[in-house]
């Protein structure tokens, strides 16, 4: 067999891996379940128009600013909640060519509103939010894909599990929003400076892959929100010079090319304009604030009993028990503070959602200690209960049930 074939001969969908998709269509089926049980919003034709325009008419992008005017929390969303009523218009036309005059579905050329287009086009509202819904199955998997590396199937379990059924990445995902994109950015771009930094410390073989990959975690904080770059880079920064040992002197340097290369994906996102592209500057979205109002409600609400719960328990274990507190587990528990008391003053923004896969990863790898100690069963049943709690919670708050 080649080398090639050899390392796609590597990845194996055996049980674990069987588990996690498993988890991730629950998740999915619950989203479509929201999405079906929702209709059009202004909001929705506010992205659909938006979105489309950068697509559709990408002149406008000269004009300095993006083609449906503002967008403060970043342009990315727009784009992807466009693409696919985008590609479903130029199939119908292309189909059209192919019809009679009186069977065509589009039968006006030029541009028309979604609003407009809203008996042509079928299945708006959820080709609306299969980015976004596509976008939480990454964050899932990839939260799962670093617990379990960290921690073993059973951590890995329990903060996928925990994900799986989270309201607040439900709806964040059943809404054209750049929340769930910005939380993938931060948290993979964290991980992926983690892992550039131990690539460092080895003979660097595979470190320009890993550099590619943080450069493109990058880029997907800066395109969604302004404000997630700069949080994903202090974090990332931070965590590099901890793990790095005797390469601290490099950081700084591929930290800084990564930026350079997400401000590049931020570029091509805004039509390679650099009139457009200066608003990105301009912007005073990147504004923050402390406050833990968000904490607050978050955790005081019924359907999040479970998190809760959970929460509380692994932050009352990695205080008491010495064993839990290592590098695995004080970067979660850091990067979920700093998250969690944060608010955006300068435009619409939820770091407590970009927090949320942080805190899971706490908790699955506290969790995951304590499996191993000497109440293992005990610890495994009490984990189970909570991850059914909040299964039960979540499933139940989702309309039509009751």
């Amino acid at each position: 067999m080649t080398h090639r074939f050899a390392r796609i001969r590597r990845f194996r969908f055996n049980l674990p891996q069987r588990i996690a998709a498993g988890l991730l269509v629950v998740f999915l089926a619950q989203g479509l379940w929201l999405t079906g049980h929702q209709t059009l919003t202004d909001r929705d034709y506010h992205y659909a128009d938006c979105g489309r325009r950068s697509w559709e008419q990408p002149a406008n992008f000269a004009a300095g600013l993006p083609p449906c005017g503002s967008t403060p929390d970043g342009i990315l969303a727009y784009r992807l909640a466009g693409l696919p009523l985008t590609q479903n218009l130029l199939a119908e036309r292309v189909l059209d060519s192919f019809r009679k005059p009186e069977d065509q579905v589009v039968q006006t050329q030029g541009w028309l509103s979604t609003w407009e287009l809203r008996h042509q086009l079928t299945h708006t509202l959820l080709l609306l939010r299969l980015p976004f819904l596509g976008a939480g199955c990454v964050l899932g998997a990839g939260l799962w894909w670093v617990t379990r590396r960290l921690y073993g199937n059973l951590g890995g379990y329990t903060a996928l599990g925990l994900y799986c059924f989270s309201p607040a990445v439900l709806r964040a995902c059943v809404a054209p929003s750049p929340e769930v994109l910005a939380a993938l950015g931060v948290y993979g771009g964290v991980y992926t400076c983690i892992g550039v930094a131990h690539a460092m410390q080895g003979p660097g073989r595979k470190g320009w892959l890993r550099i590619v990959l943080l450069t493109a975690a990058f880029g997907l904080a800066a395109a969604s929100h302004i404000a997630a770059l700069g949080l994903v880079v202090l974090l990332g920064l931070a965590a590099m010079l901890w793990v790095a040992e005797g390469r601290r002197a490099h950081v700084l340097l591929v930290v800084l090319m990564a930026v350079a290369g997400a401000l590049a994906v931020v570029f091509a996102c805004y039509g390679f304009s650099p009139n457009a592209f200066s608003y990105f500057f301009r912007s005073t979205a990147g504004l923050v604030a402390l406050s833990l109002d968000p904490a607050r409600r978050f955790f005081s609400t019924l359907a999040n009993a479970g998190i809760t719960v959970a929460a509380a328990a692994a932050l009352v274990l990695y205080l008491g028990v010495r064993r839990s507190r290592y590098f695995g587990n004080s970067v979660p528990l850091i990067c979920a503070s700093i998250l969690v008391a944060l608010i955006m003053t300068g435009a619409p923004g939820a770091p407590l959602l970009w927090a949320l896969p942080f805190l899971l990863t706490l908790i699955g790898g506290v969790f995951a200690d304590a499996y191993e100690g000497p109440k293992g069963r005990l610890a495994m049943g009490a984990a189970g209960a909570i991850v059914l709690l909040q299964a039960v919670f979540c499933v139940l708050s989702l309309p039509g049930l009751l």
